[in-house]
């Protein structure tokens, strides 16, 4: 499995995406429903009716929470709060992608990511996705497009991670942080795309970016070969 798209001699960004990640094009929603839907139901929003820190860390705060959901009922929550974060799938002209094998003590090892990292005060997704590329892989991209946004885990923690491709790259010195303990790895797309089916990765950012970055490229291929002249 290739993509090719770098061989066809056509720059992703030909494919407009102004409004963030859109992914394959399919057929309109309305000619696949089925003839009896669903009603939706209608809810308010939820509403926060009182918050407690019990911890407030370097990089973390918890707080518990008293929740009032949209259905009426009470419950008590413990949310993690987090300033978010944002990662780059970087893929060269020869459709391989940058990967870094990293040790992670939570995760118990080695595990397989895209460079990443969190949002400093004042970044914008793309600004941190662009600092931690240089920093972490030592590499610079001339052509960035949004993959849009994922929560990591949304059950207890505020985190929004921004998920961006980074094309027409070029070689910077890397820069890592004490404790950062980084190999950068060039993997074929398709293979990385494999080590996601097969659970090699099992980087939940990771995961999603490698995948969006393959439905995008898809996505432009195909408008490709519906018009060539494009």
């Amino acid at each position: 499995m290739r993509f090719g798209l770098s061989n066809a001699g056509v720059a992703v960004s030909l494919v407009p995406l102004s409004q963030g990640f859109q992914g394959v094009r399919h057929a309109p929603r309305a000619e696949c429903r089925p003839e009896t839907m669903i009603p939706e139901v209608v809810m308010n929003e939820g509403q926060t009716l009182s918050s407690t820190s019990i911890y407030r860390g370097r990089v973390l705060e918890v707080e518990r929470e008293q929740v009032l959901l949209p259905n009426g009922g009470e419950i008590e929550l413990e949310i993690v709060r987090h300033p978010g974060g944002a990662a780059a799938v970087a893929l060269d002209e020869q459709d391989r992608v940058c990967l870094l094998r990293q040790y992670r003590h939570a995760a118990g090892g080695w595990i397989w990511e895209l460079p990443a990292g969190r949002l400093d005060p004042g970044e914008t997704g793309q600004t941190t996705a662009q600092r931690e590329l240089a920093e972490e892989a030592g590499l610079v991209a001339g052509d960035w497009i949004d993959l849009g946004s994922m929560h990591s885990s949304p059950g207890v923690c505020t985190e929004v991670i921004h998920l961006w491709l980074a094309r027409d790259l070029s070689a910077t010195e890397q820069q890592l942080e004490a404790g950062e303990l980084i190999e950068v790895h060039w993997l074929p797309l398709s293979q990385a795309l494999d080590w996601c089916l097969d659970a090699t990765i099992t980087d939940a950012k990771t995961l999603v970016g490698l995948y969006r970055a393959g439905a995008y490229i898809r996505s432009a291929l195909e408008l490709l070969s519906e018009d060539p002249g494009c």
